[in-house]
């Protein structure tokens, strides 16, 4: 069972502060060359302001890592980047790459995307572990189960504990916790974009288009009608193609091919682009839990699909 401490500054931690209600945020790398690969999804990601304060001041849960242009990281998480605009979070980026302001360059951040983040009250704060060197720069990872990590998973629950929060416990990391489960996040909605995203190889499912800004991932069956942010819910298409989708003009079949509604001729007396491509495969992840539910699917051809 481990945790990884990262360090960040204030000012990301000001605008979290200022949005307790934040169901995931953006913990971003300036450079989006380097994975992170320290955790496993579900293990606990704290953060620790810079000196002077150098204290522990919440954290969420791992949910995954995934390089984006920082347009696409806005465009996702918004202010749950730890900034209040586009500007200011490119200027901030700019800044720990040390680099001039580039203002027409669409550059690459390191997305570390948190589940169930969590602020603590200044009160407790959790002061940074002995081991934790000063000049540590992206952060240090710990065994909760002995030692150092213990104490400081300890000081972490009884933190939550004397602010009254939820506590989830991973993996279970002492008895007195009960039998080790793995504590599994849901997947937030920005969450939820970028692993289908990248599940579906950054394409479009129909078109095969690449062009990373317009595309879109559509759930299957609405949150709004009982479908959740997982994968098997969710294919990525062109944004034009996921609008029609949503409303309704086109669906997936559960053989998965593509059909167009008579409605699209219909209700707007267009739509040959789309019925050009009516009956193609559509192409999905070969892995079988990222691919979309049967279920799924025929639900929206059934509940959904104009006819």
């Amino acid at each position: 069972m481990k945790a990884f401490v990262a360090v960040t500054d204030s000012a990301w931690f000001e605008v979290l502060r200022g949005n307790p209600a934040f169901t995931e945020v953006n913990f971003w790398q300036p450079s989006g060359s380097k994975a992170f690969r320290a955790l496993k999804p579900g293990q606990p990601f704290l953060f620790k302001l810079e000196y002077p304060e150098n204290a522990i001041v919440g954290g969420g849960f791992f949910s995954l890592f995934s390089p984006l242009p920082v347009s696409v990281a806005w465009d996702i998480f918004g202010r749950q980047n730890g900034a209040g605009t586009l500007p200011e979070l490119r200027h901030r980026v700019e800044h720990y790459r040390e680099t001039a302001p580039a203002p027409h360059e669409d550059y690459q951040v390191g997305c570390i995307i948190l589940a169930d983040p969590f602020l603590l009250d200044p009160a407790n704060w959790i002061p940074a572990p002995p081991s934790f060197a000063k000049h540590t720069g992206r952060g240090k990872g710990y065994d909760l189960r002995s030692g150092e990590g213990r104490a400081l998973w300890d000081a972490v629950l009884g933190a939550r504990a004397a602010q009254h929060q939820p506590v989830h416990d991973p993996e279970g990391v002492g008895e007195i916790f009960g039998a080790p489960t793995l504590f599994r996040p849901r997947l937030g909605p920005g969450a939820f974009r970028v692993a289908v995203t990248d599940a579906y190889g950054r394409r479009c499912a129909v078109t095969g288009e690449k062009t990373l800004p317009v595309l879109d991932a559509a759930h299957i069956r609405p949150v709004t009608s009982g479908g959740r942010h997982e994968l098997t819910n969710g294919l990525l298409f062109r944004s034009d193609i996921c609008a029609l989708f949503c409303r309704g003009y086109v669906t997936v079949t559960p053989d998965l091919r593509f059909r167009v509604s008579a409605r699209l001729r219909k209700d707007w007396q267009n739509g040959q682009v789309y019925y050009a491509l009516d009956g193609a495969e559509v192409q999905v992840p070969s892995v079988p839990g990222s691919r979309p539910a049967q279920e799924a699917l025929e639900w929206h051809g059934d509940e959904v699909f104009l006819r």
